[in-house]
C-alpha cells in the first residue's frame, strides 16, 4: 500500500472541484486510514488549499513534503501520528 523508502503515496486523494473547507477535512478523514509515516497525495483546484493545507499540517502535527502549484495543485502529507 505505502513504500516509504520510495515516498510511494499509500492513497491518492482527487478533491477536484470542492472549496474551501472540504478538502481539508476530506483529506483529515483519509489520512486517518493511512499507516503512521505513510504518505497521502491530494489534489485539488481550490486555490485557497495552498494556504489551508500549510495550515492543517501546522495544526494537526503531519508534516506537508511537498506542495505543487498549477492548474491542478498537488500536496503530498506524511502521517506522523
Amino acid at each position: 500500500m505505502t513504500d516509504a523508502d520510495t515516498d510511494t503515496p499509500a492513497t491518492t486523494l482527487d478533491v477536484r472541484g470542492l472549496k474551501c473547507p472540504l478538502p481539508v477535512l476530506k483529506a483529515r478523514k483519509a489520512i486517518g486510514g493511512i499507516p503512521v509515516g505513510g504518505l497521502l497525495e491530494v489534489l485539488a483546484t481550490d486555490p485557497a488549499a495552498m494556504l489551508d493545507f500549510r495550515h492543517y499540517a501546522r495544526q494537526s502535527g503531519h508534516t506537508l513534503v511537498s506542495a505543487e502549484d498549477g492548474e491542478v495543485l498537488r500536496f503530498v502529507l506524511r502521517r506522523e501520528s
